[in-house]
């Protein structure tokens, strides 16, 4: 993240990752080691090829459902005073995070927990998506079918934070049947 101050020699990293440095004795002295002489560390096991490295150290794939009535107690509250929930981590990496986090929505139906899922009566099926570093594109095909007039602000938070928070967008441009989502949520 960067610094948000004028200064910008500054850090915004804590004290404790910092290296520490003491001027009065070498390095190493302090740990009774002779000094100069560095500390032997074990060496970390080689991961076991490319793609486990890269899955070790991807995030986990979030999904967003909602509380009924929870007026923002557990989420961020909107709608009908509802809260938006992140679902607990969902496997995926690279490019296949959209389309994981996306399926969720689109594949599981209700929650437990108390989420609803806004989706879970509709049939929509992920047809394909796209990140250019900013805007995330996502097209979706199929039938919506919103369970009620306070369906379509959860359609539209649960969608667009979900594919948001899959590929850390900051705008969401999501299509179903070729129309934009707010002018498919209108003709409901």
């Amino acid at each position: 993240m960067p610094a948000t101050g004028g200064n910008a020699g500054t850090s915004a990293a804590p004290l404790a990752l910092l290296p520490a440095t003491m001027e009065s004795s070498p390095p190493g002295a302090e740990q009774g080691r002779p000094a100069g002489r560095p500390q032997s560390t074990p060496q970390a096991a080689a991961p076991a090829g490319p793609r486990a490295s890269a899955a070790a150290t991807a995030p986990p794939v979030t999904a967003y459902f909602v509380m009924v009535d929870d007026g923002g107690r557990h989420g961020i509250r909107f709608g009908c005073n509802d809260s938006l929930v992140a679902s607990a981590p969902l496997a995926g990496a690279g490019d296949g995070r959209l389309k994981a986090a996306i399926a969720a929505l689109l594949d599981g139906g209700q929650q437990a927990d108390g989420l609803y899922n806004a989706l879970g009566g509709s049939r929509l099926k992920f047809l394909s998506g796209s990140f250019d570093g900013t805007t995330v594109t996502v097209y979706l095909a199929g039938a919506l079918k919103p369970g009620g007039t306070c369906d379509l602000p959860r359609i539209d938070a649960q969608l667009t934070q979900t594919a948001l928070e899959a590929v850390g967008a900051v705008r969401a441009d999501i299509y179903i049947n070729g129309k934009t989502l707010a002018d498919s949520l209108k003709l409901k």
